[in-house]
């Protein structure tokens, strides 16, 4: 990730006729499509992809935004720098950019009036030809006091064509909280997590732990944990415990992993006895927004599985399709991947997806669409299964991706969130209350999502716990 060092401004005293600055960049893909966004010209013509390189075509209001955009940041950035801000302008615009260009704004302090501070600067935006794109007068209000940041790092900014999360937010607006164990909340991520959920009216948490280690954490915070209850246990194996035991009593309906490993919180979970086992096998679930691809994306299971025979497979199944259906998908696609698409008796993913498909069709398995062996391209890219000669009702569609096991699974979903940008809530079903597994790499964002899956879920029991006392 690029990074800035010493930022500092240049204050309106300082600023002198013909002091001039520069930035550069290279126009890449990602600027094209948020400029389009920005400018609403969206025309896909004009986004034509022509072998590598993306070429603008008759878009002079995306190619202005570039180079103006270019400029502010070299006004922002260099000169007057921090501090500073735009009070009018009169650009002229000239010429086409494409990916790969590589353009320079120049910044040049033209007049100053000591009114309002205000600088006026010739300003210029020009490609690695020199040619020309953007010329013209901006007048900023220059800063009178300094201002200086030192290793400022940019945050990471990923273009999202849609928000596949903001469903599930909406789909809990107006649902009464759901009464959470979050199973020792003892450091900084994982008591703000379930606060900050508490706060939008997701849960109403019950911090289970060592009394002491969770307020100390909270003193550190500034957090006033005055409107949640505290069930104060000597350590985390004891939080465990004690959270399934007010699971299987009613007294909570779902749990929340804090700074505990998930094998200690699982490890109380599965015992038939004394757990929360039912008569379906407990999975993992994550729920995908990936931001090149048009819905949720369901992947099962990367977390509790390590290596699932045909049995455990249709439970895995089933406990997605379920979930799909909560999440308002009503008739879920669902892929089972291996790494060909045709049925080898030397790859057992292939003789399971087989199986698997004619358990759905005799009735096993209900609820969704279910076909494979898919490769991961054919079942996510309906282009990839054409050109395969792939005729099927998932192939380029699929809403839930069954993987052969743990650590597929596992490298599949981050390689979608490191490398493609994706958001990942999980959900840990099969269990008589739902489960949030969180880690200290999520988002805000992602544990949020992954709260609001839970609620919905357990709301989905309540309904039909209601249901059937009637």
């Amino acid at each position: 990730m690029a990074k800035w060092t010493n930022v500092t401004n240049v204050i309106f005293d300082e600023i002198t006729p013909g002091a001039s600055a520069e930035l550069s960049r290279t126009l890449s893909q990602t600027d094209i499509d948020v400029l389009a966004l920005l400018s609403g010209d969206v025309d896909p013509f004009h986004l034509k992809t022509n072998g590598a390189a993306s070429a603008l075509r008759d878009t002079s209001t995306i190619e202005a935004a570039g180079a103006e955009v270019l400029i502010a940041a070299a006004l922002g950035l260099k000169l007057p720098g921090p501090g500073m801000k735009i009070i009018a302008q009169n650009l002229h615009y000239h010429g086409r950019a494409s990916v790969g260009d590589e353009l320079t704004a120049t910044v040049t302090a033209k007049e100053k009036h000591r009114k309002d501070h205000e600088v006026v600067f010739d300003c210029r935006c020009v490609d690695q030809t020199g040619k020309e794109l953007v010329a013209g007068t901006v007048t900023v209000a220059a800063p009178t006091k300094r201002l200086a940041y030192a290793e400022v790092v940019p945050p990471e900014l990923v273009l999202r064509r849609g928000d596949s999360f903001g469903p599930i937010f909406k789909a809990c607006e107006g649902l009464p909280p759901v009464s959470c164990a979050v199973v020792h909340p003892c450091d900084r991520d994982s008591l703000l997590g379930p606060i900050e959920s508490a706060k939008r009216g997701l849960i109403a948490p019950v911090l289970i732990g060592p009394e002491d280690k969770i307020r100390t954490v909270a003193k550190s915070e500034n957090v006033d944990l005055a409107p949640y209850t505290i069930v104060s246990v000597d350590h985390s194996h004891a939080a465990a415990a004690k959270a399934v035991e007010m699971a299987r009593a009613g007294e909570v309906e779902s749990l929340m992993k804090g700074s505990l490993h998930t094998d200690e919180l699982l490890g109380a979970v599965v015992p038939s006895a004394t757990g929360l086992r039912t008569s379906r096998r407990i999975s993992h679930v994550f729920v995908m927004d990936v931001p090149s691809y048009p819905k949720l994306l369901l992947i099962t299971d990367v977390a509790v599985n390590i290596y699932p025979k045909l049995k455990e497979k249709v439970d895995i199944v089933q406990n997605a399709i379920d979930l799909a259906h909560v999440l308002g998908i009503y008739e879920p696609r669902v892929a089972i991947l291996s790494a060909v698409e045709t049925v080898n008796p030397d790859i057992e993913s292939t003789l399971d997806a087989a199986s698997l498909c004619k358990m759905a069709d005799r009735g096993q398995i209900t609820g969704g669409i279910v076909d494979g062996p898919l490769a991961f391209d054919n079942a996510i890219s309906l282009q990839a299964a054409q050109t395969k000669k792939i005729h099927s009702p998932v192939a380029g569609q699929a809403d839930v991706l069954l993987v052969p096991d743990l650590e597929a699974g596992n490298m599949l979903a981050k390689q979608l969130c490191y490398l493609a940008g994706a958001d990942a809530a999980g959900i840990v079903l099969g269990a008589r209350v739902p489960i949030v597994l969180t880690s200290r790499a999520d988002s805000v964002r992602t544990r949020l999502a992954s709260t609001a899956v839970m609620a919905l879920v357990a709301n989905a029991k309540r309904n039909v716990s209601k249901t059937a006392s009637k």
